[in-house]
């Protein structure tokens, strides 16, 4: 069995001092991440080439295994952002909560045996692989894997729905790092070419997915109250400077966010209004994030005389950590502290509408659909400036 030490890290990681930008080139400068991806062409509108080696990676964000993996695994998500080492600890509690296992492994490894179902149904015939970005299996791994596999192109599954730097550009560096880490090596395979699959927020399996939750989670409160229950979605609230650039336009992230939401409400509530609101912040109070937080919203609804809240967290595609510890746990005793009646709605998961929709995905790519947002995203999509990440 490996230590949380040899875990720590990946087996193949990316040179130290090396970089997935060309040097002269900055990161917000075309030929953006997408396209050097690719092998340093733009997606292609064009169908899958006959007889290419193709495979789907899901790409995740990770989570520890074990009471030892806790504190490496937040290291690996928190280097380079100056976060003291007493927040790490507290954080870490909630991990503890749970034995110090993530459920986020579990549930991807939950998606993939969906998704080779569903691939096999359908009649296609395309390997799922698996990397993470923080802890094992790690996305560079995973790649050097599927290079010494023959796979010459890969159709990247992100854990996330939406834009932002969090949300997607980060799932293009993930790639980009994992690319340049396998070209490094000399005595290493070619690697793939990769196109990240889009947004798929708005997919209808996705909505349907999370319309069945809410509508099952408003059954869940008494009779009396269902009519008139506050309904509110919730999302990763992230930095207001990262919100501000999400997207071509900017503000992207809310944009779908409530986009989302509102079919999910139409679908399952019609009519009722709805809330969006933030969860799981992490940054220092000195800098301005997305609000109002789940909890003071719901403070406010009580205020106002409200008696229910069904939370649906449109945000994220599992229930893993931050789900069921921020609602499960704390927006769930605020309520209770308030007098509320509450219910909290599933994710997606591995709703067998949203798994579909991802195999559609997949296919519209795959025929040559048109590259929208998420697999052909300009190199200032979504780019802020940080520090750079130490290679290892």
């Amino acid at each position: 069995m490996q230590s949380a030490s040899d875990l720590s890290r990946p087996a193949h990681p990316m040179p130290e001092g090396a970089s997935i930008t060309p040097a002269g080139q900055q990161p917000n400068e075309e030929p953006s991440l997408a396209v050097r991806n690719n092998g340093g062409v733009a997606p292609s509108t064009a169908p899958a080439p006959a007889g290419r080696r193709d495979a789907v990676l899901v790409l995740g964000f990770g989570g520890p295994e074990g009471p030892a993996d806790v504190m490496p695994f937040l290291e690996n998500v928190t280097r380079g952002r100056g976060i003291p080492r007493e927040r790490l600890e507290a954080v870490a509690e909630h991990y503890h909560h749970f034995g110090g296992v993530s459920p986020i492994n579990e549930q991807n490894e939950a998606l993939i045996a969906a998704l080779e179902a569903e691939f096999e149904t359908a009649g296609i015939d395309l390997p799922v692989y698996w990397g993470n970005r923080n802890w094992a299996p790690y996305v560079e791994d995973a790649w050097r894997q599927m290079a010494d596999d023959g796979i010459e192109h890969a159709y990247v599954l992100a854990t996330s729905a939406y834009a932002s730097f969090s949300g997607c550009r980060q799932y293009h560096e993930d790639v980009a790092r994992a690319r340049v880490a396998l070209e490094s090596d000399p005595g290493a395979p070619a690697g793939p070419t990769a196109e990240k699959l889009p947004h798929y927020f708005d997919a209808p399996g996705f909505v349907q997915a999370n319309a069945d939750a809410l509508a099952a989670a408003l059954g869940q409160l008494p009779a009396e109250l269902r009519d008139g229950a506050r309904l509110v979605a919730t999302a990763h609230s992230i930095p207001n400077a990262m919100a501000d650039v999400a997207g071509p336009q900017g503000h992207a992230y809310e944009a779908e966010l409530q986009r989302a939401a509102q079919l999910v409400v139409d679908a399952a509530a019609p009519g009722r209004s709805f809330d969006l609101v933030w969860q799981s912040r992490s940054g220092p109070p000195s800098v301005p994030w997305l609000e109002p937080d789940v909890n003071d919203h719901l403070r406010a609804l009580a205020e106002n005389g409200e008696q229910a809240v069904v939370v649906f967290p449109v945000g994220f595609i599992s229930d893993h950590l931050e789900v069921i510890w921020d609602l499960d746990n704390e927006a769930k005793e605020t309520a209770e502290e308030l007098g509320l009646a509450f219910a909290r709605a599933a994710t997606a998961g591995t709703h067998a509408a949203f798994v579909r929709s991802l195999r559609e995905l997949l296919a519209e790519r795959r025929a040559g659909g048109e590259p929208r947002l998420g697999t052909n995203c300009p190199a200032f999509c979504c780019f802020v400036q940080r520090p750079a990440r130490p290679a290892a």
